[in-house]
């Protein structure tokens, strides 16, 4: 990181678009949810990192920890991630050459896929949710009922793109 402007930019680059268009107080809401985004990703990655780790990584992990049998098909776990097919082939390809999840053939469906966390996988879950809930997800800076009128604030946007 460079050094620290002397101004908010995303205030500035507010200003500057409510001479030109409306919608500033979206606007302005969007970039700052897009650069807080960033932030909270860095941060998250960096605590994951040395547990070999990306945030996407431990969500996938962290899903089928949740999961009754320890495994999911590889197209559920896209549902439920809420990514592109691609996305989850990949995340699984790297958690597999790490051994924290195997794949396995489908029991009823000889053309799906499952990939079931290891006992590795397991350990590694555990350690770095140790650390994610010690550095407070990157968000110990939000007091908790400003964290939760956050969640809040989201979910219509998120019930209205059609998350659930």
């Amino acid at each position: 990181m460079g050094t620290k402007l002397p101004f908010d930019p995303i205030d500035e680059a507010a200003r500057q678009w409510g001479l030109r268009w409306g919608a500033v107080d979206q606007m302005h809401a969007v970039t700052s949810l897009m650069r807080v985004q960033q932030l909270v990703l860095n941060q998250l990655d960096d605590i994951l990192k040395p547990h070999g780790l990306t945030f996407a990584r431990y969500e996938a992990l962290v899903l089928l920890t949740f999961s009754r049998a320890g495994a999911l098909p590889l197209g559920k776990m896209g549902e439920r991630l809420q990514v592109h097919p691609t996305s989850v082939t990949s995340i699984v390809d790297r958690l597999e050459a790490s051994g924290h999840v195997v794949r396995r053939r489908h029991p009823e469906d000889g053309r799906a896929r499952l990939a079931e966390i290891t006992p590795q996988g397991r350990a590694v879950v555990e350690a770095a949710t140790a650390e994610l809930v010690a550095m407070e997800f990157a968000l110990g800076a939000v007091p908790d009922a400003d964290l939760r009128a956050l969640s809040a604030l989201l979910r219509p946007v998120r019930e209205r793109a059609g998350d659930f």
